[in-house]
Order: C-alpha cells, then structure tokens, then sequence
C-alpha cells in the first residue's frame, strides 16, 4: 500500500504530493499464551459436563486426566500433541469405558512439557 500526503510550508502548494512505501502488517488473531495454565473447570460444580481450559505457550505432549478422591484414575482426556494456544476439553463425567460416574469431588491433572498441574471440581447428580 502506499501513503500519500500533501506538503505544505506555510503555504499550500496544491498538487505537490509525496509517496511513501509502507509494508503490510499482518497479526494473528490468535494470540500464544506466554506461560503454560490450567483453568478452573466451568462450570463447576457440573452435571452433565463440563469444560477443562488450558494454555499451551508451545506444542506440547499434554496428558490430562481425571482422578477420584481415592487417587484411582477415572479418564484419560487428553495424551497426544497439541499446538500451542489456548485449548480445551469437554469431560462427560463417564470413566474410561463410557460409563456415568457418581457424583463427588474429583481431581484433574494436566502435564505437559515439564508444566504439572493438579485442581477440583465437583459432580452434582
């Protein structure tokens, strides 16, 4: 694109113009979060879902799961690569095998990279 302008020094001179070469900006729209996150479940308390947040500031091996109060793994969310950014998942408060699982408390944990990061919610039925 070119920008134009007209020069004046105390007096307009009418048809003297300058042109000056600009470069094209472009800025994504999405902006890569500067640290790893893990957000609050939302809602929280849920029933019958709800959806875990996560910022990734680069593509990462992410593992997230869902614990009981017992420690006992419930669902494996997510274990795959993903793209830096903002992301998240959807749990359906159903185990491994697709099966609904009693209301309580439970723990969700994330790790990717060397980031670990642990928080609660809550299943209302």
């Amino acid at each position: 694109a070119t920008a134009n302008w007209t020069y004046a020094n105390g007096n307009i001179d009418e048809g003297v113009t300058f042109a000056e070469n600009c470069s094209q900006v472009s800025i994504d729209a999405e902006i890569i979060p500067l640290k790893f996150q893990l957000h609050n479940a939302y809602p929280n308390p849920f029933n019958p879902v709800t959806t875990l947040r996560y910022d990734l500031p680069e593509n990462s091996v992410v593992n997230i799961v869902v614990f009981d109060m017992m420690g006992r793994e419930v669902r494996t969310l997510i274990n795959q690569t993903q793209n830096a950014g903002h992301q998240s998942v959807v749990w359906d408060a159903t185990n491994d095998y697709g099966k609904p699982v009693s209301a309580g408390l439970y723990l969700y944990k994330i790790q990717a990279g060397e980031y670990v990061s642990t928080k609660k919610m809550v299943l209302l039925k």
